[in-house]
């Protein structure tokens, strides 16, 4: 059936998610989830918005989200632009503001679909090489381009920028959009959100999948000057009016509102990686330096292959990425101390 296909389909190569297996016994440290839950006054916000509400359309503006997390970042409603999940905010940035003459710029080793969004909106894009130690060099991406895109903390790596060198990148960078994934922000980086005021091409991406544990919720969102916004609802609105539900959006601003629920679970976090990164050294693995809620690590002496699938049978997912700079290196999200525990037990079985 591949003839009734239209042409762009031929070339795309789609991203490839992480695995989401259908059997729950076992130990998911592949996707980055959050493994504490939702705060509990989001999962109440859901279950009342369960009702025979249901029936009617959601506002097609999310207003009261779009008001909780201009709150949230000290900012203005216009600022704020929402979606469902923070991917198909970068479709409609990447649709809506990167399609340019000039190429765009985003590392070798990013979030791997920035170059699937090329393909598909047919963005012509450079990568540029992290260097040996894996860091973003902003002074690379002096150059003439359409645009430039990069995450803070950087996927999969972990590695994260200070916001002086983001700053200077906007200064030499005036006459194009420039786009910070910060998926990760909330486990240790400085957010750029601060910024949008002074810059009126920086545009700041956001989800609440993993700093607020509802990524099966998927709501993501952007922060920008109120030009760029308008660029991006009306692609938004010329297709899908609607991206967020009810039932998404009562939860949403319930989360963003628990403060007190969404700092304690970071924390936690943030404790458990910085013991996991002492433990895995101890077992001879190099540990790139993360802000993220995952590590980046290779082994000294045993493949990264045949550990993911060692680890596999032993019921513990964690991810590999087949790239050519990357192919030595696991990616190992943070999970619950227990979770941590099982793997670190299991690696010493298996390290000998």
């Amino acid at each position: 059936m591949s003839r009734l296909w239209s042409p762009v389909v031929r070339t795309l190569t789609p991203y490839v998610p992480g695995e989401q297996p259908t059997n729950r016994d076992v130990i998911k440290l592949n996707t980055n989830e959050n493994p504490y839950g939702p705060s509990p006054k989001a999962l109440a916000a859901i279950r009342a918005e369960a009702t025979d509400g249901l029936r009617r359309y959601p506002d097609p503006n999310a207003t009261a989200l779009k008001a909780a997390l201009a709150e949230r970042h000290a900012i203005s409603p216009n600022q704020v632009f929402v979606g469902n999940g923070s991917d198909e905010v970068l479709a409609h940035i990447f649709h809506g503001l990167l399609k340019h003459d000039d190429p765009i710029l985003f590392p070798d080793i990013a979030y791997s679909f920035y170059p699937v969004y090329c393909g598909l909106y047919d963005v012509l894009y450079t990568t540029l090489p992290l260097n040996d130690e894996f860091k973003i060099q902003l002074e690379d991406y002096s150059r003439p381009n359409g645009g430039i895109i990069f995450a803070n903390p950087n996927a999969p790596t972990g590695r994260g920028l200070g916001l002086a060198s983001i700053e200077a990148l906007l200064e030499r960078n005036s006459d194009s959009v420039v786009v910070i994934d910060e998926a990760y922000i909330a486990f240790g980086g400085q957010s750029a959100v601060g910024l949008i005021d002074r810059f009126d091409n920086l545009v700041i991406v956001q989800t609440l999948s993993k700093s607020h544990a509802l990524a099966g919720l998927r709501v993501g969102f952007a922060f920008g000057n109120p030009t760029l916004i308008e660029a991006l609802e009306r692609v938004k609105n010329s297709f899908n009016s609607y991206p967020l539900d009810r039932v998404a959006i009562a939860g949403a601003v319930a989360s963003i509102q628990d403060t007190d629920y969404f700092d304690s679970t970071l924390q936690r976090v943030i404790e458990t990686r910085e013991r996991l990164v002492a433990e895995l050294k101890h077992l001879d693995f190099d540990v790139l330096p993360s802000q993220a809620n995952f590590l980046f690590v290779t082994h000294q002496h045993h493949a990264a292959v045949k550990l993911l699938h060692t680890l596999r049978d032993r019921a513990i997912l964690v991810r590999h990425f087949d790239h050519v700079r990357t192919s030595e290196y696991l990616r190992i999200t943070i999970g619950t101390d227990v979770e941590v525990d099982a793997l670190l037990k299991a690696l010493k079985e298996i390290l000998g």
